[in-house]
């Protein structure tokens, strides 16, 4: 059975709060079940990890409880979150301007190793 779980974020827009969801709530479960799990925020979605955006967003409109409350629980809970490196550039972020629940920056090679030699690894993409 595998140990771990990597969530990549890759094609949820952040601008479709409905999106938003199911990715965060699916980490906080499994992290509640004993799994490791990192949650890898790239492409659009690496917006997601820059203070001031995420608590912004919403689920749901009228929803009481923002995304970025939805990334403290699950971050609460025991998941990782990583921005992938060349969001920095794309999104004209700094380390600085992460949110205090990204563990770091990770690159590509960083994903394709993670996806391809480790044998108790799952994967799930948004």
């Amino acid at each position: 059975m595998a140990e771990k779980l990597v969530i990549i974020m890759v094609n949820t827009d952040p601008r479709n709060g409905e999106e938003l969801g199911a990715p965060f709530f699916q980490a906080t479960v499994a992290a509640a079940m004993d799994y490791e799990v990192e949650v890898i925020c790239t492409a659009i979605s690496g917006q997601l990890m820059k203070k001031g955006v995420a608590e912004k967003l919403t689920v749901k409109e009228g929803s009481p409880k923002n995304v970025y409350e939805f990334i403290q629980d699950a971050h609460g809970a025991g998941v990782k979150f990583f921005c992938c490196s060349p969001n920095l550039d794309l999104f004209d972020m700094s380390e600085e301007d992460l949110i205090p629940e990204c563990s770091g920056i990770v690159g590509g090679a960083y994903v394709i190793e993670q996806v391809m030699e480790d044998d108790d690894i799952r994967v799930l993409t948004y």
